[in-house]
């Protein structure tokens, strides 16, 4: 068996047996990134001496008993918004491009705990802004199953990279849909869990009411184990929440009795017909398993993305105010005084979606306005969480697609930010919910790009979402780019 055929989990356990050794693991992947890198660019930062470092280390405890975890000894890559102490730490943008953390985020930290092979930092859109990794200082990344085509974002770097085995999985973070939309592009498995369940120390932050570190992986086994490993209480996040992170016990394949609910609302106007019908399959493989599934209508979707982009945008421009140019981070050239080096270090270090997102959230938290848009947005974000809550009272978990389309050619979005930002419409309700998510794959298009199936649950529901996931997982079979390919 090749190595980058194993899932994370698979691969843990032939570690542990003395099939593969943790340094051949990561010789591996370290080939592969040679090969695919230069036309993917899913990197930003590799550390390739450090990772092989760090193997031979994990190997010695592995062999001493040490180690027992399920992801002991696997490579992992890390999305370039999470601090990693002494590694290069970016957020994609020119302004942090020479920025090194003296410490590292509590999910980085969990994952070394556990053994894992820390590979390096993976593109995404710059601070998190766009929704194809586009937006990034450092170029685009392109999608594996067809590189004329967007991984999706922010988190495309991380889902490419475990679509095109360059490391066995990959943590993201979610603002309004960055684990789950790249997820649906690259055919990989992405989970948003519920807010608080996994610290955000140490994710330089974007949305900070909405931002939620989680998996990116080859099937739900893993995405069950890395989520269990990462979640955990942290005194240093006010937001962290102290809840059982026991993930793989849902990992049956029974969904028999379980209610699941479809906003009509979902399949209307501007949803792809190959996207519609391969959710609507999948839908149909739970319902045969023994699911009770009723469509419903759920109220207020429309008005989720003025809402979120008015609350993301607003928390964003407090946010960013830090990066000046005086701590840390890039600083302008020639400047005579104080002001002029903060507009000219801005103006040359931030790119134009994120100006874009700092100039809108300013004003709509300007006095003015505050009222009229700031203010109204949280207002109709309660209603937002009280209509999935009814929703919730009739329902196990909601079932409906990540994205509108299939992955869009590079430049289509970018020439029409509305365009781009519509492509949020079934994922950002999650966020402002409060809510845990998951996106499957579940078939390709007539161009044979991957589609995502999307399962929302109600706070705290992960696993309930995993136990349908997985459910499904074993009725369609085994669903990669290697498989694809023949490999």
């Amino acid at each position: 068996m090749n190595i980058l055929d194993y899932t994370a989990v698979e691969l843990s356990a032939a570690i542990k047996k003395g099939e593969v050794t943790v340094v051949e693991a990561t010789e591996a992947v370290l080939a592969q990134i040679e090969q695919k890198e230069a036309e993917l660019n899913c990197y930003v930062t590799l550390d390739k001496e450090g990772a092989l470092a760090q193997a031979n280390d994990i190997q010695k405890k592995i062999d001493a008993g040490e180690l027992t975890g399920p992801l002991a000894g696997v490579p992992v890559a890390i999305k370039d918004n999470m601090c990693t102490e002494g590694m290069l730490t970016t957020c994609s943008s020119k302004i942090l491009g020479n920025f090194i953390p003296t410490y590292t985020s509590e999910a980085v930290i969990n994952l070394q705990k556990a053994g894992a092979v820390i590979l390096g930092k993976t593109n995404m859109d710059e601070f998190a802004m766009g929704s194809t990794t586009e937006t990034s200082a450092f170029g685009a990344t392109k999608n594996p199953w067809n590189t004329e085509h967007v991984p999706g974002g922010s988190s495309g770097g991380s889902a490419a990279a475990v679509a095109a085995d360059e490391c066995f999985y990959a943590l993201g973070s979610d603002t309004g849909g960055s684990i789950r939309q790249p997820a649906s592009y690259c055919g990989v498995v992405g989970m948003k869990p519920t807010y608080g369940t996994v610290s955000r120390y140490g994710l330089i932050a974007y949305g900070s009411s909405l931002d939620q570190i989680g998996p990116l992986a080859k099937d739900v086994t893993d995405c069950a184990t890395i989520l269990e490993t990462i979640a955990s209480h942290d005194l240093k996040d006010s937001t962290s929440v102290e809840r059982d992170t026991d993930f793989t016990k849902a990992l049956v394949d029974d969904v028999k009795g379980m209610k699941i609910g479809i906003p009509r609302s979902y399949f209307g106007d501007g949803l792809d017909a190959d996207v519609k019908e391969k959710v609507l399959a999948a839908a149909k493989v739970l319902e045969e398993k023994g699911a009770i599934v009723e469509e419903f209508d759920l109220d207020l979707v429309e008005y989720a993305i003025p809402t979120y982009y008015t609350i993301a945008d607003a928390e964003a421009s407090s946010n960013l105010e830090r990066f000046d140019g005086v701590k840390y981070g890039f600083r302008a050239e020639d400047c005579d005084e104080l002001h002029q080096m903060y507009k000219r270090s801005r103006s040359q270090g931030f790119g134009p979606e994120v100006k874009r997102r700092i100039m809108l959230g300013s004003f709509v938290l300007s006095s003015g306005y505050y009222d009229a848009y700031y203010l109204k947005a949280l207002k109709v974000k309660a209603l937002i969480k009280k209509s999935f809550d009814e929703a919730f009272a009739k329902y196990d978990m909601i079932l409906g697609p990540c994205a509108p389309t299939t992955a869009p050619k590079l430049g289509a979005s970018l020439s029409d930010p509305m365009k781009m930002y519509l492509g949020d419409i079934y994922t950002i309700s999650v966020n402002l919910a409060g809510l845990p998510g998951i996106s499957v794959p579940c078939g390709v298009d007539k161009n044979g790009l991957p589609i995502g199936l999307q399962l929302i649950g109600d706070c705290f529901n992960e696993k309930k979402l995993i136990q349908a996931a997985y459910s499904y997982e074993q009725a369609r079979g085994k669903f990669s780019l290697r498989a694809k390919e023949g490999k």
